[in-house]
């Protein structure tokens, strides 16, 4: 069988600030990424990621499902992918352009990724002291701890992944996702579609809302229809307005091309990588953060937050070493640390400003 290439140079810039730091490819979105989403449905060998856009390729911002794969699997058993045989494929898929389709769609990716990692495996007992209904939409996987709390499947598949825990008066309602390590927080209120990626805290009120890895929102406050990328942290209090005033198209500002889009009626915060804001911060709906920002003061932020802002406005930058030192200092929390790749990935966004 030919490989899938597979291209992101053309849908990059749509998807800032997320793309920012990070492939296409490496998108969180149900479950699992899009690429970890390929090697389960074509295997580890079989994508090829591509930087040329006009060879024939798929663009990398296609939602992988298995309906999707196996449509691929017979136009590759015919040799490799032509212009013709990529525009059939895109037509029966879904193209995550802008990073609200993110969240707009996370109930969709949810349930494909719970099929797809659950399919002919065994799901932990659920404890006695937690209240569940449709138990047969729960999966539970090795080293989970949770005890006293509310699990509500009916409206979707709910997964508790490796070692996550879900603390005591915990409501979740589905569909809903904790990756592996993942803590959601006593007493939290979680809405589906809801992806808790790997390594973060949930707390308070969150309503679809996809969280890539390692960030954290873990006390009172409403977060709902956001996107929140790694190393995040959302200090006590902070809220997200997810609806305009007079129930309004919500429009959000479009880095790359310096000018706004539509992007529905419901829209909270897009927060890039390593952005942080202070406690009781009070979000606009559809607030764009940039990557590696400090949000703090009086007032609220502007719809708009550029890359390495310090303080509210977004007009003061935040000075490199003092930026990468704060960093550290996060990723220390979690028994982590920054690698070369990473640092010369946030110079070359620092040194663009």
């Amino acid at each position: 069988m030919h490989n899938l290439a597979l291209e992101d140079v053309s849908c990059t810039h749509d998807l800032l600030p997320l793309t920012a730091t990070r492939s296409v490819l490496d998108i969180r979105m149900g479950i699992l990424t899009f690429r970890e989403k390929w090697e389960q449905l074509l295997g580890p060998n079989n994508t090829l990621l591509i930087d040329d856009d006009s060879a024939p390729a798929l663009p990398a911002n296609i939602l992988p499902t298995r309906a999707l794969a196996a449509r691929i699997r017979g136009e590759l058993a015919r040799g490799p992918l032509t212009h013709g045989s990529i525009d059939r494929i895109i037509t029966h898929g879904r193209l995550i352009r802008y990073p609200w389709h993110i969240f707009q769609h996370n109930a969709e990716a949810l349930l494909e990724d719970f099929d797809l990692l659950t399919a002919g495996r065994h799901s932990l007992p659920i404890p006695a002291s937690v209240r569940v209904t449709a138990p047969e939409a729960i999966f539970i996987d090795e080293g989970a701890r949770l005890e006293h709390c509310v699990l509500n499947a009916s409206t979707g598949p709910i997964y508790i992944g490796r070692n996550a825990e879900i603390m005591d008066g915990a409501l979740i309602r589905g569909p809903f996702a904790a990756g592996e390590g993942a803590i959601v927080k006593m007493g939290a209120k979680i809405y589906g579609a809801t992806t808790l990626g790997p390594h973060s805290i949930a707390g308070g009120e969150i309503k679809n809302v996809v969280f890539f890895g390692c960030s954290n929102k873990g006390h009172d406050g409403y977060l709902g229809d956001s996107v929140i990328g790694e190393w995040c942290n959302l200090g006590a209090g902070t809220s997200v307005s997810n609806l305009k005033n007079n129930a309004g198209e919500i429009r959000v500002w479009h880095p790359s091309s310096g000018d706004w889009r539509n992007a529905g009626l419901k829209c909270g915060l897009l927060m890039g990588d390593y952005s942080r804001a202070a406690i009781n911060t009070s979000f606009g709906t559809g607030t764009v953060v940039g990557v590696s920002c400090n949000i703090f003061g009086p007032g609220m932020p502007p719809k708009y937050v550029p890359d390495f802002s310090w303080g509210t406005d977004g007009s003061v930058l935040y000075e490199w070493d003092k930026a990468l030192r704060d960093i550290a200092s996060w990723k220390k929390l979690k028994n982590q640390s920054l690698s070369e790749g990473q640092i010369l990935t946030l110079k070359h966004i620092f040194d663009s400003l």
